[in-house]
């Protein structure tokens, strides 16, 4: 089974580029975005838990999809923006958005499944109860 997002909120994480995030052509390397989005979260997921030992269940990364729209140089604010676009019953797909910080440029944009899985035995379990839409009254 698998549902659309909850209503629920953008989640935005600014970043500031340093100059270890460049390449040998003096822009962000690729990989960089790919921590960008990462960084970005684990500051949301945070905002869910702290104690992500205690659950005995943790989100990986199962795929992700990264277009890259235009290069960022430095030095650069920028802006991570992502929304929950699909519920299943042990995975959920994250949109993302890598903008400049004042909203002119779009970077980069994709998506991230994330798949929730037993710590111990390595196999998928279903979603932590936050995730999941509130019943109908």
């Amino acid at each position: 089974m698998t549902d659309t997002a909850p209503a629920q909120s953008e989640f935005q994480f600014r970043i500031a580029v340093r100059w270890g995030d460049l390449d040998a052509y003096n822009h962000v390397n690729n990989a960089s975005y790919l921590r960008y989005l990462e960084e970005t979260r684990v500051q949301w997921l945070h905002t869910f838990t702290s104690d992500w030992d205690a659950m005995g269940a943790a989100p990986v990364m199962a795929a992700v999809q990264l277009n890259y729209r235009a290069p960022i140089g430095w030095p650069a604010e920028l802006v991570v923006t992502q929304k929950i676009s699909r519920i299943g019953n042990t995975s959920l797909t994250i949109e993302h958005r890598i903008e400049s910080a004042d909203g002119r440029v779009l970077h980069a944009d994709g998506h991230v499944v994330l798949v929730w899985i037993d710590r111990t035995s390595g196999q998928s379990v279903p979603l932590p109860d936050f995730f999941r839409p509130p019943a109908p009254c």
